[in-house]
């Protein structure tokens, strides 16, 4: 049993920021509205993609995992729009420009326990001190105290103006104080605020949810959710088309054609594929072998070969689904010129979650082979690459990477990917230039402006020849025909909310 409820406490709600809750910004499979019957849906059986890579702490990859199945949220949410609208803030004010000020909204925690500003400090706090930082805080840090009764103030060290895109991020949730444990442990089972509470994680395999009544949001549709962590795209395909699951992320290209095309949801997303390449050691430290292997790289052979349609050559680091970048971008210039690799060796490892990456590196590997690089392929299941990957140990790596996905700022994602003390740095990329022009953008406020000059930082990095571009992807999710109010979300944030069900 819950405890009671505190009396209704008054709230300051500003017009201006008000927006539509998260669970309204996507396209739904179906009404997202009460059954008509009034009767509660059975629960859902899920299949995703990723196995936990770290005991589902919210700090790295496994953030995603949790927001996705509904368990977790932040002081803020994603809008369609890529835009910061209200979550579990309900609305915030700029105070200067170090200096912001958020009031909660009424919430409590799954454990019964209330959400206060000093619940608040204490998540984002320990946030911060995470190793390493999550992605979303990459070259940031931040100080938050409790104000009163309802307000947290969040203070930066250098200027942030898109601090509220920030905390959107999955990996800045706000969990109950007693999910922090020592040495930096974190336990999301059982004190999320989302609609859907942890009650059993069973390794990598396997986890079960159940509603949670008391959520700020609304009472769930579902009952609950029974999840599974199949990594082979195959399987998890033949579990949706055999009845055994009504929802499959990530379902492979090669698989969609055999789904019925009632089951088939196509979303644009601001997903990237890329070839990154170790420029800290090995053979692509050499920047003429980098501008060797990206003129090998063939990208509409593996958007109309390998993913078969469902994918766009790539054009840079943002995709077509990022609007704004089309017209915008710049051509990358100062580029080494390209030498004969004469056999250099090649080390190039991907992932088999998504199974459209191996072949992409086979592909990618003859292409290289025929510049002349002596290639050799490495594949494993994700959270056995990761480490690996990012202690350099490979030459190349191709990964999908969703653009916006830490923050929703596209100039957070040049800064963990890209520079020197980047958390997500795949390429090991140290590069002044790269630096400044990131720092450049980080500092620019105005929403067009910050765009150009995350475009300006773009063609910087580009310039390196430390990351290829290859393609843009459009997600296939596996749909049941029974099931309704699916979250669609080109920022892969989100799959079942309270409307979802069966």
């Amino acid at each position: 049993m819950h405890p009671p409820r505190p009396p209704r406490r008054p709230r300051l709600l500003t017009a201006f920021l008000l927006a539509p809750l998260l669970t309204g910004c996507f396209a739904a499979t179906g009404d997202a509205g009460a059954a008509a019957d009034g009767k509660d849906a059975a629960r859902l059986r899920v299949a995703l993609a990723f196995p936990p890579a770290e005991n589902l702490s919210p700090y790295g990859a496994d953030a995603t995992i949790l927001s996705r199945l509904g368990v977790t949220e932040g002081l803020t949410a994603l809008d369609a729009n890529g835009a910061a609208v209200p979550a579990l803030a309900s609305s915030w004010r700029r105070e200067d420009d170090r200096t912001w000020r958020f009031t909660l909204r009424e919430a409590v925690f799954q454990d019964g326990t209330e959400v206060t500003p000093a619940a608040v400090v204490t998540a984002l706090t320990r946030a911060g001190r995470a190793a390493p930082a999550p992605a979303a805080l990459s070259g940031v840090t931040l100080t938050a105290r409790a104000q009163g009764a309802t307000g947290v103030r969040i203070t930066t060290t250098d200027p942030d103006p898109v601090l509220p895109l920030r905390l959107t991020s999955p990996s800045l949730a706000v969990l109950a104080p007693k999910a922090y444990g020592g040495k930096g442990a974190v336990d999301p089972v059982g004190t999320a605020t989302g609609p859907f509470t942890l009650t059993a994680v069973t390794g990598t395999t396997s986890a079960a949810l159940d509603r949670f009544d008391d959520y700020w949001g609304g009472r769930a549709q579902a009952s609950g959710i029974d999840a599974r962590f199949i990594a082979d795209g195959t399987a998890r395909a033949n579990a949706l088309r055999t009845g055994q699951i009504d929802l499959a992320e990530a379902i492979p290209v090669s698989q969609a054609a055999a789904l019925d095309a009632g089951s088939r949801r196509e979303t644009a997303t601001t997903r990237t594929t890329s070839l990154l390449l170790n420029t800290e050691s090995g053979t692509f430290k050499d920047a003429a072998l980098r501008a060797a292997a990206r003129a090998a790289v063939d990208t509409g052979a593996l958007a109309e070969g390998v993913y078969e349609g469902h994918a766009d050559p790539g054009a840079g680091i943002y995709g077509p689904a990022v609007t704004w970048a089309g017209g915008k971008r710049l051509t990358p210039t100062g580029r080494a010129k390209a030498k004969k690799p004469d056999g250099a060796p090649v080390t190039l490892a991907t992932y088999d979650n998504r199974p459209e990456l191996p072949e992409a590196a086979q592909v990618l590997k003859q292409q290289l082979e025929k510049a002349g690089f002596t290639v050799q392929l490495e594949v494993r299941e994700y959270s056995r690459l990761e480490s690996d990957a990012l202690a350099g140990k490979f030459d190349a790596f191709v990964g999908a990477r969703n653009s916006l996905l830490d923050t929703g700022d596209p100039v957070s994602l040049l800064a963990s990917d890209f520079t020197c003390d980047g958390g997500y740095n795949l390429a090991l990329l140290c590069d002044k230039d790269v630096d400044r022009a990131v720092e450049r953008a980080r500092t620019v406020a105005d929403t067009g402006e910050r765009q150009d000059a995350a475009l300006a930082a773009e063609a910087v990095i580009l310039a390196t020849d430390a990351v290829v571009p290859l393609v843009h992807q459009r997600v296939v999710t596996g749909v049941a025909d029974t099931v309704g109010g699916v979250l669609l979300d080109p920022y892969e944030r989100t799959l079942v909310g309270t409307g979802t069900r069966r």
